[in-house]
């Protein structure tokens, strides 16, 4: 396990305190099956507002969007782009992010992601299951 620093610490408390307050306005208005574009077989991207600019200094802007899986459904990413804070807002995801690192993510778990780390994500529970993204990205 990797040491946290203040900033890295701070980075992930604003994250959640965000994906909290959002989650509970978010939560009433649900993406529905057709919403987003289709990124995946049975997986949608719904965008949930614009890139704004971040107040945390190692950061350009930060956004955030919905990632929605359908039952049984899956996506691949070889490297993720960015540092990210992902919220399980409803369902159950198996996330696989390299050897020995993987878990199941219930509703209201929240984990993190840094740039270059891969990820398998698929739908295990029998509902829509939707990942809530904070993207970071990075100073130019």
């Amino acid at each position: 396990m990797k040491k946290v620093d203040r900033r890295s610490a701070l980075t992930i408390a604003l994250a959640t305190a965000a994906s909290a307050v959002v989650t509970k306005h978010a939560t009433a208005q649900q993406p529905t099956a057709s919403a987003g574009k289709e990124i995946a077989p049975g997986v949608r991207q719904v965008e949930l507002g614009k890139a704004r600019a971040s107040m945390i200094p190692a950061y350009k802007t930060v956004s955030m969007r919905d990632v929605v899986y359908q039952p049984k459904a899956k996506t691949s990413n070889p490297g993720m782009k960015n540092d990210m804070v992902c919220h399980c807002a409803e369902g159950e995801l198996r996330i696989k992010q390299g050897p020995g690192m993987e878990f199941v993510a219930k509703k209201g778990d929240v984990w993190s992601c840094n740039k270059g780390l891969p990820e398998d994500t698929e739908n295990i529970g029998r509902g829509v299951s939707i990942m809530r993204v904070i993207d970071f990205d990075f100073v130019a």
